[in-house]
């Protein structure tokens, strides 16, 4: 009852409570000036100066609560949401809507199999067995892979208990399942590929492209102010993602000039005291910077100066 009351009236928004999201998406929080205090051990932590609580969760459990339950924010994975969507399809009342592609936690849900075996293509895996902590999608692939080898299929030779693919649900240790006799073949998350490799795997197809999303309810508790934290971490997101550039060129340059920095929208154009020249102030994908400083120089920008953004909106 004491949580009850101490929830109450406030917005629920859900973080991971571990894993590879977890840090990005406390830094999140910090960006958009989510001010809390996380007591040890415990899972629910009051914002300061915001009528929000924030709920720590398994990613996999995020899509559940913010799709059918009070919750009206998540950050979770594409995967989950998936995964989700697969066991429980969403209907005009549940389901999560996704609001923002936070960019981080890339990753890919693909299908294994050991590198020496027998098994090369997803159809040799039709009928095997397949373990995997992603038993909706993987029913889903494999009842299609099922469907499309059953359709071609010719004589009475190949029988549908024969086709039935076995998917066997593993909490953890997935990428051990084949090495251990438990599994023919995985279906895994791969950021790095290195326990793949490690554990003697390689993939052989790709079942879902995830990254790490903001989600929310299609039944707020307070739309505006769930708007309003959305735009504070989309104003995150492109303060990571950019930096401001400054230049100066000679007008008669300047064409040329902003087909190299078009910017997020459109470059700011300045006319200076020296006759026939101008300041042009843009944004620039960070990852990007290095070679249109170099593309500026050539084209006879000057003065070309790069500073970080603490924040956008």
């Amino acid at each position: 009852m004491d949580l009850v009351n101490h929830l109450e009236g406030r917005l629920l928004f859900a973080v991971p409570k571990k894993g590879r999201l977890q840090q990005a998406a406390l830094d999140l929080l910090a960006g958009s000036d989510i001010q809390f205090r996380r007591d040890h051990r415990l899972d629910i932590a009051l914002v300061k100066n915001h009528p929000i609580a924030l709920v720590f969760l398994p990613a996999a459990d995020i899509p559940t609560f913010v799709g059918e339950g009070r919750v009206d924010l998540g950050i979770t994975g594409r995967d989950q949401i998936c995964e989700h969507e697969a066991v429980t399809p969403p209907t005009e009342d549940t389901g999560a809507e996704e609001v923002l592609d936070l960019g981080f936690g890339s990753c890919q849900l693909q299908v294994q199999v050991p590198k020496n075996g027998p098994y090369k293509e997803p159809k040799d895996l039709i009928g095997r067995n397949i373990s995997t902590s992603f038993a909706g999608l993987s029913t889903k692939y494999f009842e299609a892979l099922e469907a499309q080898y059953a359709g071609a299929a010719t004589g009475d030779s190949i029988t549908s208990k024969q086709l039935r693919t076995k998917i066997k649900y593993l909490g953890g240790s997935v990428e051990a399942a084949c090495a251990l006799g438990v599994a023919d073949g995985i279906v895994d998350l791969v950021e790095s590929g290195e326990t793949m490799k490690a554990a003697g795997l390689e993939a052989i197809d790709t079942v879902v492209e995830s990254k790490a999303v903001l989600i929310r309810s299609k039944h707020p508790s307070n739309p505006e102010l769930v708007d309003k934290i959305a735009g504070r971490i989309k104003g995150v997101i492109a303060a990571q993602r950019y930096v401001t550039c400054t230049y100066n060129i000679p007008r008669k340059l300047l064409p040329t000039a902003t087909k190299i920095t078009p910017g997020k929208r459109a470059p700011t154009v300045t006319a200076l005291d020296e006759p026939n020249w101008v300041a042009v102030n843009v944004m620039v994908e960070k990852v990007k910077i290095a070679t249109v400083m170099d593309d500026l120089a050539s084209c006879g920008a000057e003065d070309i100066l790069v500073g970080n953004i603490a924040n956008s909106r």
